[in-house]
């Protein structure tokens, strides 16, 4: 307790309170200085005391706070220019104006104007349990000497009682004759001797009632009359013993959290003290390596030379102040010290209201304290790399030579940023930041298991060029990934992060292969067979003359040169907006080498001649999963139907109450889920479902790529090595 006086000093006066009160910002200081900080401020009549002290037989000036002897009041000319300017009542102001004086309080802890309202001080309550702590601190330390009887003829006795009643101490023979057997003060219960008298209990300071409730929206106790006045109308108020039991187990439990972590505390103040002992070793040679290279460079560079030792200097003494703050900090967490002693003895504190007015404030700082103790990490760097001098520019330089600056923050391109078999990784600095060397990236899921401690980013290290690849990422997860660069003067700081998406399954490679279907002339395959592009020509527009006979227009297919055979696969494309109608999907091999190897004029992979309609409708009575599952594209959209048999074949009869269109993404993905039979089409950008239907799964499943009129398809090109033709899933491997 002996080590807590710090927490028990006035802001203002820097002596111990004296009839604290809490202003709303839920500081505190002495009633005698606040009065006196309003004066200064130039407010009149809004210095009233909350808890006034009425006169006793014993005040005396010796008994008063020395402070009231030296405020000084404004002179008369300036109180009848504050007047006539609005503050206090004068004849001809109404009483609750329109515009009412709001009195504003310069905190002197946290620097901050706070609003007291048009009360001033009369509306602020009195903290009875700091009056309390200061006592039993002053008893402990024996500040002041002994407390004298105050009616005693001179020499006074010793006091031995105080009367709270009375508002007066005493010794023995005083307290009888003052408190005669059969009259109404022999009914006053003796207290101990003390200077400062409180009232039994906090009083609220606008009715004058005791406080039995709290308000958690204005976080403030109010008594029953506040209850039902409209300023506390729909607000959420528990009585007082409520928030004093919660009040009080947070409270206990944080300062029991920081009792049990003495060692932690002990360890991060020798890690501090260490660090402070490297800043002032790093601190010098820095300066030392300074002032060698500016002494070679002569008389022209002695003003540069001074100009670098005080930003280093002031480099070194700010990290050295915060340092030394966050010890003495750390200092105050120890047991029987600064704040948890200050902590300790609030918690003695029995006075339901008066404890939940002291513990609001304290616990705050508490959960502060114990935050800062969760999330250790030293205010101020130890290394002054970013202190060396280039030495190799060109004399004409001179003039603005300067510490190396360290890169700023990368800014990372997410245009080329993207997942798909890995994860490529693409930035650049700010235009005009400082070179770096190499660079850092940190990466890691967002969707792992919670573990214990700060979230553990996974780091590669000197990483040259602009790019990076992250090699087998898990599927299905998302990954947060930043960078920072680094050169001579140290580490820039990070670049904003990136939360990227990897497919729901392992990636399937495959090629285009054109050797299936009908009029391939029609279809144009690039050369490393990842894109493909159909063009119309005149078939197209001599289908279009038939149309009125029953004729149905021709399909250009192209199927990709792997088949897959079980497990999860997923693959990406980009089709072309300007595409009239191209369908995307799986089917399975040997339906569609039958349905795509017949006569020339086949006219439709689905159609049907002996049954005269499309066989969609068929696979919609069917209970077997179809063996074919397209999604339909064109002029820009996506045609949705109402379920998985609308877009199960090539062709589709939905009227438009059972479809509607979304907009075509930039990429879209497919994923193949064999042994569920099941197909999901979805945004490859941002993995959004668009579409999921079952699938005929009983043989080998190849992807699929249809075209009705011009269009165009663009497989994803694989982050990593290319890998070779003639990809074997699942043991199955096409042959030429």
């Amino acid at each position: 307790m002996k080590n807590m006086e710090k927490e028990l000093l006035c802001p203002v006066c820097q002596e111990m309170y004296k009839q604290p009160l809490v202003l709303p910002c839920t500081h505190n200081v002495c009633q005698a200085c606040a009065r006196e900080v309003l004066g200064q401020q130039g407010y009149v009549g809004h210095g009233g005391d909350p808890s006034s002290e009425p006169t006793s037989p014993a005040s005396t000036p010796s008994t008063r706070s020395p402070r009231l002897s030296r405020r000084t009041l404004p002179k008369p000319d300036r109180l009848d220019r504050l007047l006539k300017s609005g503050f206090g009542t004068y004849p001809g102001r109404k009483r609750g104006a329109l515009h009412p004086q709001v009195v504003m309080f310069p905190c002197p802890a946290c620097q901050g104007d706070v609003e007291l309202g048009e009360r001033g001080l009369a509306g602020l309550f009195r903290n009875l349990t700091l009056e309390r702590v200061v006592e039993r601190y002053r008893q402990s330390v024996s500040v002041g000497g002994a407390i004298l009887c105050q009616l005693c003829k001179p020499p006074p006795l010793e006091a031995t009682k105080g009367c709270t009643e009375c508002r007066a101490t005493f010794c023995n023979e005083c307290f009888k004759l003052f408190h005669p057997w059969g009259t109404q003060k022999a009914q006053h219960e003796p207290t101990l001797p003390t200077l400062s008298f409180r009232p039994k209990g906090l009083m609220c300071p606008d009715h004058k009632e005791e406080v039995t409730h709290y308000c958690k929206t204005c976080q403030r106790l109010v008594c029953q009359l506040c209850r039902v006045r409209r300023t506390h109308g729909g607000h959420k108020i528990t009585p007082v013993l409520s928030a004093y039991q919660a009040l009080k187990d947070k409270l206990t439990k944080s300062v029991t959290y920081i009792l049990g972590n003495q060692d932690t505390v002990q360890t991060q103040i020798c890690e501090l003290e260490e660090a402070a002992r490297h800043t002032e070793v790093s601190g010098q040679q820095a300066k030392e390596e300074v002032s060698q290279l500016v002494r070679g460079l002569g008389a022209v560079l002695e003003e540069k030379r001074v100009s670098l030792l005080q930003a280093i200097e002031e480099c070194q003494q700010e990290r050295l102040a915060r340092l030394s703050a966050q010890i003495q900090e750390h200092r105050s967490l120890l047991d029987g010290s600064g704040l948890v002693g200050y902590a300790q003895e609030v918690l003695k504190e029995t006075d339901q209201p008066c404890f939940v007015q002291a513990a609001k404030q304290l616990h705050n700082r508490i959960s502060r304290a114990t935050d800062a103790l969760q999330t250790f990490r030293p205010a101020a760097s130890s290394s002054f790399r970013h202190c060396q001098l280039d030495v190799g520019r060109e004399m004409k330089l001179l003039t603005e030579l300067n510490f190396l600056q360290v890169p700023e923050a990368p800014v990372i391109d997410t245009q080329r940023t993207f997942a798909y078999d890995q994860i490529f990784l693409c930035w650049r600095l700010p235009p005009h930041s400082p070179p770096a060397w190499h660079y850092t990236v940190e990466f890691r899921r967002t969707d792992a298991p919670a573990q214990p401690g700060p979230a553990r980013w996974q780091r590669r290290e000197e990483v040259r060029g602009t790019s990076a690849l992250l090699e087998n990422p898990d599927t299905g997860s998302v990954y947060v990934l930043r960078v920072r660069g680094c050169n001579r003067a140290g580490y820039g700081e990070y670049s904003e992060d990136v939360h990227l998406h990897t497919p729901p399954a392992p990636v399937l490679h495959f090629f285009l292969d054109g050797r299936w279907g009908t009029s391939r002339e029609r279809l144009a395959i690039s050369k490393d067979q990842r894109a493909v592009r159909s063009v119309p020509g005149l078939p197209l527009l001599l289908a279009a003359e038939r149309l009125l006979t029953g004729c149905h227009l021709s399909v250009d297919v192209v199927l990709g040169d792997v088949a897959v055979t079980q497990g999860r696969s997923y693959w990406a494309c980009a089709v072309d907006p300007a595409s009239y109608l191209v369908k995307v999907g799986v089917g399975l091999e040997s339906k569609l080498q039958e349905s795509f190897q017949g006569a020339p004029d086949v006219i439709s992979p689905r159609y049907d001649p002996d049954s005269g309609h499309d066989s969609g409708a068929e696979d919609a009575t069917v209970e077997a999963s179809p063996p074919f599952a397209f999604l339909t594209i064109g002029m820009g959209r996506i045609l949705l139907g109402s379920g998985a048999g609308s877009n199960g074949g090539l062709t589709g009869r939905d009227g438009p109450a059972a479809s509607c269109t979304v907009p075509l993404p930039p990429r879209l993905g497919i994923c193949l889920d064999y042994e569920r039979g099941r197909v999901s089409f979805l945004d490859a950008v941002s993995f959004r479902g668009l579409l999921e239907c079952p699938l005929d799964c009983s043989g080998p499943v190849c992807p699929a790529f249809c075209f009705i009129g011009g269009g165009a398809v663009q497989l994803q090109e694989p982050v990593g090595t290319k890998p070779e033709r003639k990809v074997t899933i699942g043991g199955f491997a096409k042959l030429d």
